[in-house]
């Protein structure tokens, strides 16, 4: 069993390898979600002004960008196999399972560095302060961790159609919905300072969207992959 895990996690290793060098020779996903939340975020800023924003509205702007940026990207993780014809050379050296794993992980890894920086910026442009940083930040990667895990297995059926174009957002939205909803009023108390009982619940509807989508993923990836 640790033996085929230990497989498993050096394919998915493997394909995350090969996907990060693709990226950084062209930089397309990482610069395309980059432009587009830097854009949204700079937008935002100047129709605010300086006024200060309340927590239920700073939340929300702040989920709509990184929902956004995120659908404006991650798609190219199995579109570019697609374009570039490597697909059947991807099935032919790697079962569904790693390829899954090593794509969802990429996109972990975009997704990251781009709230590694909008975030940050996001709080300093419209002059927020947050009351509980800590949870903060894990509500921050536990909403990433899910638009990534969910954005991975829908790029794989949007690469597959005819017409791709924005698709995946069409998609993706019903989706997400629960995530968004879960990490918008987390985000809200975060910024708000609440006791940690009514955060719980909030951080418990992230970890449980969360684990089921990698677990309904991975079960359907194959039929996905395969079709």
């Amino acid at each position: 069993m640790r033996t085929r895990h230990f497989l498993l996690l050096k394919r998915s290793c493997a394909v995350l390898q090969k996907d990060l060098r693709v990226e950084f020779r062209t930089r397309y996903a990482y610069n395309t979600l980059m432009m587009f939340a830097v854009t949204v975020l700079v937008t935002v800023s100047f129709s605010v002004g300086g006024m200060i924003l309340e927590s239920e509205i700073a939340a929300a702007l702040l989920w709509i960008i990184l929902f956004f940026s995120a659908m404006a990207g991650l798609s190219r993780t199995f579109v570019q196999e697609e374009e570039s014809g490597t697909v059947v050379a991807l099935k032919l050296a790697a079962d569904p399972e790693p390829v899954y794993l090593g794509k969802l992980l990429f996109n972990i890894v975009v997704l990251f560095s781009i709230a590694a920086v909008v975030v940050p910026l996001f709080l300093i442009m419209l002059n927020l302060s947050v009351a509980m940083p800590l949870s903060f930040v894990l509500v921050v990667l536990l909403g990433c961790l899910g638009l990534a895990g969910a954005s991975t297995i829908l790029a794989a059926i949007v690469a597959k159609a005819a017409v791709k174009g924005a698709l995946l957002t069409v998609l993706a939205f019903p989706v997400l919905l629960p995530l968004l909803i879960g990490a918008i009023s987390a985000t809200r108390s975060t910024l708000a300072g609440v006791p940690l009982e009514v955060l719980r619940p909030d951080l418990g509807l992230l970890l449980f969207y969360n684990g089921m989508m990698v677990t309904a993923s991975l079960l359907l990836f194959d039929y996905v992959w395969n079709e």
